[in-house]
């Protein structure tokens, strides 16, 4: 008897709860991929999604040494034409908890109508970028960072030749506020005020923006999905688009995240799609 009820219990161990294992491992490849992020032989910071359309100075609770090349491209399709945009970024953290960030954001447009006017391509702007956590509690598992973002606007490629390269710039603090909840529910708020000062002009004009965040990473994976909510306040005008998303780890290094746009009023832009590319050189 109690051969054979080895046997039964063998075969119901290997046949019938395959998705109770399955799900045991998920949760194992959680903890460690969690392990290795909150490694408690350095300084320790919590594992947080980072959204994907307007991304971090770095993760928050940054480590020494740290570093990210970020390519990314994007399609928008406006009412009488296209706008192309890409962008190359890189980031790194010189000490403990202290990100920073150059970025190089480019604008190519197309009329997509006959007698269209539309913007000329340019370099946007020439961004630098500081974001220091003041907050890890590892307790609660969450983060709280203060950041400034300093835009030094350019001219359209065709102002170049009259030595008007740069048009001014813009001033944007901004507050980030992160949690986890449980091992993989993400909830993250970023939002801060834009100074824009144009050299032509003694006047700033100021918007909001007010960017949240949800996002689920898949267990056993450092794949995601969510939704990031881009709000803008200028003056009494409200414009929100969603943005669908999900991130999808190509090797150890390099991660891939796929964004769509929907704006949830069409005065001018309508659906968009952006890509970004993410290399992370393993941190020493």
């Amino acid at each position: 008897m109690k051969k054979i009820n080895l046997l039964k219990i063998g075969f119901i161990m290997l046949f019938l709860p395959l998705t109770a294992q399955e799900k045991n491992i998920n949760s194992i490849k959680d903890s460690l991929y969690i392990l290795e992020i909150e490694d408690k032989k350095e300084l320790f910071k919590n594992l947080h999604a980072e959204p994907l359309y307007i991304d971090l100075i770095r993760d928050l609770g940054a480590r020494k040494g740290e570093k990210e090349w970020n390519v990314g491209v994007g399609i928008t399709d406006n009412k009488s034409y296209d706008s192309y945009t890409t962008l190359v970024e890189y980031e790194f953290a010189p000490i403990d908890r202290l990100g920073l960030e150059i970025e190089l954001p480019f604008s190519f447009y197309y009329a997509n109508e006959k007698d269209a006017v539309s913007p000329q391509s340019k370099l946007n702007s020439v961004k630098l970028a500081a974001q220091y956590t003041f907050l890890v509690s590892e307790k609660t598992k969450t983060s709280l960072a203060l950041g400034y973002i300093h835009e030094f606007e350019m001219n359209e490629f065709n102002q170049y030749k009259s030595d008007k390269i740069f048009h001014g710039n813009i001033y944007n603090p901004f507050f980030v506020a992160a949690k986890r909840w449980g091992q993989n529910f993400h909830t993250l708020l970023y939002s801060g005020p834009l100074f824009e000062q144009s050299f032509n002009s003694t006047s700033i004009h100021t918007l909001w923006q007010i960017n949240s965040n949800f996002h689920y990473m898949i267990p056993g994976t450092r794949n995601f999905i969510g939704l990031e909510f881009n709000k803008q306040i200028d003056k009494s005008d409200f414009d929100m688009t969603i943005r669908p998303q999900m991130r999808v780890e190509v090797s150890d290094t390099l991660l891939v995240g796929i964004v769509t746009g929907v704006p949830i009023s069409r005065e001018n832009e309508r659906f968009s799609t952006f890509l970004r590319l993410i290399y992370e050189p393993k941190h020493k």
